[in-house]
């Protein structure tokens, strides 16, 4: 698609990078374009392995998209937020509380952050069918835009990212890509979702010690973050330390979540990570983020693989008995209609909540 054919979108200004002195989380930086080679594909996959057990984060480069086109993607992100008003985003509103489904808008002062506090996210959601449900007027013709950036993250970062899992548990490599088919029926593949982080007054981050959203795991697969500078995004160590996440410029921030722990066994963990007051040179600027989602095809039962020869060796740690597993559209439904609404109760961590989701349980750290 030539840029001269391309739709007339203002320009999304980001903030600048942060100067302040934080405490970064040292992770790996994955060069997925090195997959294409036999050599390069088995070295990766060894980085990747050690990656995750390390941190559950990594930063990918190299991904095939352009600085000039990732920008490109964070004005088109903005749309949603700055050129919608606030009636027409009440017609696309989210069903997440009926049904589970993310598709639409999701407002600020959704989720309860401390009981006295809402949050200030607003979030629009996408499925990887851009056409699946109409969306408000301003975006409907960035749509076969929007429609190539999630196959690009789809068939170019994620597609060579469970090819490298599976390689790492000795399993052959379409394993993981057979339980993440594209077009299947359901919710399958991916979720493209925006957001947008407001500032919030001084007495809401005192109550809340500057926390935005909670230490969570993500209920998903793998979770592709398009990097942006504004420092927020914090992850916990295996240490129980939090650390930040550095901006790299077009770079990926990608994670494992729930679904990928299930899969595994628990030897590839879902990292926890919260989303914080940014730094003090950041504090007036929104924070807007371009995310894809992947999930497991709906019908995909969350138990371990137990065909691994590496899960085998290293022992199964299974957070339910495979009877009672879930099926991925069983627990996405469930995660989602319950964020933000869970009554959470009192952990024995000091700091974390609880809460039961198909005999799972579920932490919540402030």
């Amino acid at each position: 698609m030539s840029s001269i054919t391309l739709p007339y979108v203002p320009h999304y200004v980001a903030a600048p990078p942060t100067k302040e002195n934080l405490e970064y989380a040292d992770l790996a930086t994955i060069d997925i374009s090195k997959a294409s080679s036999e050599e390069g594909f088995a070295a990766l996959a060894i980085e990747l392995r050690e990656a995750l057990l390390n941190f559950g984060f990594f930063y990918v480069v190299n991904h095939g998209y352009s600085q000039t086109q990732t920008a490109r993607m964070f004005d088109i992100a903005d749309v949603p937020f700055s050129a919608v008003t606030d009636d027409e985003k009440q017609l696309y509103a989210s069903t997440r509380k009926q049904d589970g489904m993310l598709q639409g808008y999701t407002s600020v002062q959704y989720a309860d952050v401390d009981g006295r506090v809402r949050d200030q996210l607003e979030q629009y959601c996408i499925n990887r069918d851009v056409n699946k449900r109409k969306h408000p007027e301003a975006l409907v013709p960035l749509l076969p835009e929007i429609q190539e950036f999630s196959k690009h993250n789809y068939f170019n970062v994620l597609n060579p990212i469970l090819r490298l899992i599976a390689r790492s548990l000795e399993l052959p490599e379409d394993t993981l890509l057979s339980k993440h088919v594209f077009d299947a029926v359901g919710e399958t593949a991916g979720e493209y979702i925006h957001f947008r982080h407001y500032p919030r007054t001084e007495e809401e981050e005192a109550k809340t010690k500057n926390v935005w959203l909670k230490g969570h795991t993500d209920f998903g697969s793998i979770t592709i973050l398009w990097s942006q500078p504004v420092a927020a995004l914090q992850i916990q160590t295996r240490e129980g330390k939090w650390r930040w996440i550095r901006h790299m410029e077009n770079a990926l921030v990608v994670n494992v979540g729930d679904a990928m722990e299930f899969l595994t066994g628990g030897y590839y963990k879902g990292t926890i990570h919260r989303v914080v007051q940014p730094a003090v040179d950041q504090r007036n600027y929104t924070r807007l983020g371009v995310f894809y989602f992947a999930i497991p095809n709906d019908d995909i039962k969350l138990a371990p693989m137990v065909e691994s020869p590496v899960l085998l060796r290293v022992g199964i740690q299974r957070r339910c008995e495979d009877s009672e597993a879930p099926t991925m559209g069983d627990w996405r439904k469930a995660r989602t209609m319950a964020y933000g609404l869970s009554k959470l109760t009192n952990g024995k961590e000091d700091g974390v909540e609880e809460e039961v989701i198909h005999g799972v349980k579920i932490k919540h750290y402030n």
